[in-house]
């Protein structure tokens, strides 16, 4: 969700900076941008698409975000010399730690999940557990997870209708996302002017 709010917000602050500029807005080119789509198919196998996420073992789902993001990772190295890529990068070696470090799931607080989940759905949920079958997270007490203050422990403020939990790792993603967005595109319309 973190995510999708800063491309949201990242690709109208873009077109918002180019039009006032007086410039077509238009996509920045990276290298090797087929690894973005190659990264997300593991975990839209394993998270997102019904048939397969709940025919996939643990272990397997387990594999797909590790792929997944090593690949994302290996994407941004690629492009770190682009605005904004080096928070992307530092989010997703962040996420990656963590997750490699804690079995292959993103950990999360359980006293975290305890304020925005259900009671009946954490009682159900012993720890060490995924949340569902659609979950990158497993559930950890604090105490238990290696590299705690990267795990899934921040919150949303209360006065947003929707509230999740999301990791210091996902800000930095999000931040370098919003910077791809709004400022590298308006930097590649330059140069080609300057080119012209």
């Amino acid at each position: 969700m973190i995510l999708l709010s800063a491309v949201a917000l990242g690709a109208l602050t873009g077109w918002g900076v180019a039009r006032w500029q007086g410039r077509h807005w238009q996509p920045a080119g990276f290298r090797f941008s087929g690894l973005i789509f190659i990264g997300f198919v593991p975990q839209w196998l394993a998270f997102y698409f019904e048939p397969t996420r709940r025919l996939l073992p643990d272990q397997t789902a387990s594999a797909c975000l590790i792929l997944s993001q090593i690949l994302l990772i290996a994407f941004a190295v690629l492009n770190a010399n682009r605005m904004g890529m080096q928070l992307l990068l530092l989010g997703l070696i962040c996420n990656f730690l963590v997750i490699v470090m804690n079995g292959g799931f993103m950990p999360l607080v359980a006293e975290s999940a305890a304020r925005v989940l259900p009671p009946e759905t954490i009682n159900s949920i012993g720890y060490g557990e995924r949340i569902s079958h659609a979950s990158k997270d497993v559930l950890m007490s604090e105490g238990n997870i290696i590299l705690p203050w990267l795990a899934d422990r921040f919150m949303t403020p209360k006065f947003l209708p929707f509230r999740f939990i999301f990791s210091l790792g996902d800000v930095w993603i999000a931040l370098g996302a919003f910077l791809v967005l709004a400022f590298e595109r308006g930097f590649i319309v330059r140069q080609n002017r300057k080119i012209l």
